[in-house]
């Protein structure tokens, strides 16, 4: 058949869709509804008498038609025939309108060859789909998972089974039965709001009913997937979680960046293979799975987001590899060589922390040794625009424009010609990003440096302590009077009158507290959280932390332990809240009692020990 006659006949169909609808509308469904509203049941019942089975027609030639079209929304004529007509009876029209439309797309596809534009950009998700299960599926339980799958349309999975090797008798039987859920949850839509206009319902409780309705659908689908379907791919990145998870962060942070993907090179990448990148923001592993093209990576995740009850049990069906930050952790060495031998891409943020300044954090845990054992195809990515788009001391997120591209592919091959000190060299420079230095995005916000005394939290100026607080755009120093009104692109105008940046005052803060370093003493009582290997629960207790030149001490009721600071390589923290640690299989969390921002101070002071440190090793 020819595109020319294949496109008529997608414009008659639409034409008649139109038509039949407006038809429905006009003469049976806005009536009805206003016959309701007066409560004249008598009136209503006789309005659809008259119609008879010209209204039944009109549901199931509407219902078929949308099929054949696919790109218009079956919900429509199937919540406007419950909103008209009794539920069983509005089932049964919109299910022989599927069957007919399914019946029709059987006849064009198998006798005409028959494709349309609509199908095809459902396609590619249902060829992922079908390839998404390791064994072999059989083209009957496809079909039901994908009836059940939300935002496929019922034509495009009918155009995909058409073009299988599948009897007609099998075929429309499936296509019968599959489509039941969607159809009983829409149609008890309509019947929740015939029920809303005869019994004068609060709005809020109909949206209730709706969004109640949804979820059952939902749950179903998930119970399908996750028992039935993709059983044998929980706990990998094949799951059902896993797809899940990304779709609702699409979701959320689609309508906040404008993502902008250089992903060319990845057309020579072998799978598996390892991509190591830089991490500007919370999102990052987002943005990476985007640059990959949505391929099923395992990602390599601090352990603490593994060992939360609902959060541990969601990463585990997701096969997310746990690692203890900065400490030896020969689970998650494991959890990454059996991912790639099972054929899992693997991504890893070796910084291992968020930037706070928008520039690198040197790379404690050196990754090139690794890559190498592995044996795969490395890809090295940098993302640019995502630390303006949400730095870590800012808790709003601006939408931005980021780019994520692939920096270079070093192939197994060479990768053999290498040292792994050379490939930490070139990892480092692939990697290397600055988003002071060449911004991309521009902002006219009124609260740009809000949170950001939490980071420049003593003056570059005098030196104070604690004396910088934010006021809109400008960051201002209690003490000496400083100010630093941050710019549309995120850098500063300095008092003097030139520009700085963030980066810049902090570097600025660390010569001051390098000058001091071996004077320093920081005490904080504590809020103390500690969470076990192998224990469901965090035990709390109140602490008193002290961090100088000889090391890092702790005592409690409880306990009391010191560590020394070359086997202390980072601190990590949350900004205004807490500084955290790994001691043996325990993980601690110390809450400050007084001047949450300090949380900040002690990290630095540790990055400075640690550069000290690594400077005297490499002398």
């Amino acid at each position: 058949m020819s595109r020319r006659t294949q496109k008529l006949i997608i414009i008659v169909s639409v034409l008649a869709v139109i038509l039949l609808f407006s038809f429905f509308l006009k003469d049976i469904l806005v009536p009805y509804i206003g016959l309701e509203i007066k409560n004249d049941t008598a009136g209503a019942t006789e309005l659809l008498r008259d119609k008879g089975v010209l209204g039944f027609l009109t549901v199931v030639f509407v219902e078929a038609l949308q099929m054949v079209v696919v790109f218009i929304p079956a919900e429509f004529i199937q919540i406007s025939s419950g909103l008209s007509y009794p539920f069983w009876l509005a089932v049964l029209l919109c299910d022989l309108g599927v069957c007919l439309g399914a019946t029709l797309i059987y006849l064009l596809v198998r006798l005409f060859s028959f494709n349309t534009n609509a199908y095809d950009k459902n396609r590619d998700l249902i060829d992922r789909l079908a390839a998404g299960g390791k064994k072999e599926r059989s083209v009957v339980l496809l079909l039901y998972f994908l009836f059940i799958m939300p935002l496929i349309p019922f034509g495009a999975i009918c155009y995909y089974a058409s073009g299988k090797k599948l009897r007609y008798a099998p075929y429309i039987r499936t296509v019968a039965t599959g489509v039941i859920p969607s159809i009983v949850t829409s149609n008890l839509m309509g019947a929740a709001g015939k029920f809303f206009i005869r019994n004068e319902l609060p709005l809020p409780v109909l949206i209730l009913i709706i969004v109640l309705l949804g979820g059952l659908l939902f749950l179903a689908l998930f119970l399908f997937l996750d028992k039935v379907y993709f059983k044998e791919n929980d706990g990998t990145p094949d799951s059902v979680i896993y797809g899940a998870f990304f779709k609702l962060v699409g979701l959320l942070r689609g309508k906040k960046q404008r993502l902008h993907l250089d992903n060319a090179a990845m057309d020579e990448v072998e799978k598996p293979y390892v991509l190591l990148c830089n991490h500007a923001s919370f999102y990052d592993f987002y943005y990476v799975h985007k640059l990959i093209r949505g391929d099923r990576a395992a990602l390599v995740v601090n352990k603490h987001i593994v060992d939360k009850p609902i959060l541990g049990k969601l990463s585990k069906k997701m096969g997310l590899i746990p690692k203890k930050l900065f400490n030896p952790d020969m689970a998650s060495t494991v959890g990454m060589l059996r991912a790639v031998k099972a054929g899992y891409p693997l991504y890893i943020f070796p910084e291992a922390r968020l930037s706070i300044t928008g520039v690198n954090y040197p790379i404690i845990e050196k990754s090139g040794g690794f890559c190498k054992k592995l044996g795969v195809d490395v890809v090295l990515a940098r993302i640019d625009g995502a630390y303006q788009a949400n730095p870590k001391w800012r808790k709003r997120f601006y939408k931005s424009d980021i780019r994520v591209s692939v920096r270079r592919v070093i192939k197994k091959d060479e990768l053999n010609g290498m040292t792994a000190e050379e490939l930490d060299r070139v990892i480092e420079d692939a990697i290397r990003f600055d988003d002071n230095a060449s911004p991309i995005n521009s902002y006219r916000k009124k609260d740009m440096a809000k949170g950001l005394e939490s980071i420049i939290y003593r003056c570059p100026d005098c030196g104070a302590l604690y004396s910088t607080s934010t006021r809109g755009n400008t960051l201002c120093c209690s003490a000496c009077g400083a100010e630093y009104h941050m710019e549309p692109d995120m850098t500063l105008t300095s008092p003097a009158g030139g520009r700085t940046t963030v980066n810049e005052l902090y570097s600025r803060i660390a010569a001051m507290e390098r000058a001091e370093l071996h004077k320093l003493c920081l005490e904080a009582p504590v809020h103390t959280v500690i969470f076990s290997d192998g224990k469901p629960r965090k035990r709390r207790e109140r602490g008193f932390c002290r961090l100088t030149g000889e090391g890092f001490f702790y005592r409690s009721e409880n306990e009391e332990f010191a560590i020394a600071l070359d086997k202390l390589p980072a601190l990590p923290f949350s900004v205004d809240t807490e500084f955290e640690l790994y001691r043996g299989g325990d993980l601690y969390y110390f809450y400050p009692d007084e001047t949450k921002r300090q949380v900040t101070r002690w990290a630095l002071i540790v990055d400075l020990f640690k550069e000290e440190h690594d400077g005297k090793q490499n002398r």
